[in-house]
């Protein structure tokens, strides 16, 4: 908040709860700006299709997290204070390696749930997340159940996933071993809440947006150039994780930089233009 007031103070205008594509067309922004830049960041989420998947109580980590922090922010969070959002007192299971994941176990312990454990398909070593993280949360009463994947969730109000157990075999195109299902291995672990951190893609923004031009790569991540961040679009600039796909904030702030002075390259050449 303090960094939001520091930007607005030195002439940033936040225009707040404006959904681009359906309060304001990608038209009318390119009007009234001489330069925009996308930094979307991937926010849809992956899911998992499985029986059961839809039982009250198995969540979206984005949705998850969120709420706590609208929480810790002091907002009015329904879904948090009816339960379906809180881990207090509850059998825990995320599902998922990434970062996402580390942030979502560790939440849990910090509201008092009761357990809390994490599955991931592939062995410790494997696992894309944090080690730091991991270690951390193990410190703090984190249970991680590796080689383990959900095959489904029993309950209409979810009580339990089922588990399946894994191995890893041969190697795949990339180096890494590809997980394999060891039959007769299933069994089913209690939970009250269910957390699915699976990752992030993009979301179909020539769509969304009704910018038909604008390219995109095989995974539908905004095409840019590498050290401008210009897009085939002129005057439209990417940056961050709508690039790279999900990655760190660290690189997202370089390129936003790079973008930043690409842009104001932009701005000088059309001023000497115009001087000539």
């Amino acid at each position: 908040m303090r960094r939001n007031d520091q930007l607005e103070k030195g002439g940033v205008e936040f225009v707040l709860n404006c959904n681009v594509g359906e309060d304001i067309t990608f038209d009318e922004l390119q009007a009234k700006h001489d330069a925009i830049l996308i930094a979307t960041g991937v926010y849809k989420s992956r899911e998992l299709d499985a029986p059961g998947v839809g039982a009250e109580g198995i969540v979206r980590a984005i949705d998850y997290l969120t709420a706590s922090n609208r929480k810790s922010f002091g907002d009015e969070v329904p879904e948090f204070d009816a339960g379906l959002l809180d881990a207090e007192n509850k059998r825990v299971v995320v599902i998922g390696g990434g970062d996402t994941a580390m942030d979502c176990v560790r939440t849990a312990i910090r509201q008092g749930a009761e357990s809390v454990k994490c599955l991931y398909r592939r062995d410790k070593a494997n696992m894309p997340g944090s080690q730091r993280e991991v270690q951390n949360a193990e410190e703090e009463g984190v249970e991680f159940v590796w080689l383990s994947a959900p095959k489904g969730f029993t309950g209409d109000e979810v009580e339990g996933v089922m588990v399946q157990k894994m191995r890893l075999g041969a190697p795949d195109a990339t180096g890494r071993q590809v997980p394999e299902l060891i039959e007769g291995s299933d069994y089913v672990e209690g939970a009250d809440l269910v957390i699915k951190a699976l990752g992030f893609e993009p979301e179909d923004l020539p769509k969304l947006w009704g910018v038909d031009g604008l390219e995109v790569t095989r995974w539908g991540t905004v095409k840019a150039d590498f050290k401008t961040h210009a897009t085939n679009v002129p005057g439209v600039y990417a940056a961050g994780d709508i690039v790279r796909g999900a990655s760190l904030v660290v690189w997202a702030i370089r390129d936003g930089r790079e973008a930043a002075d690409a842009i104001l390259d932009q701005f000088a050449g059309a001023a000497q233009v115009a001087a000539e």
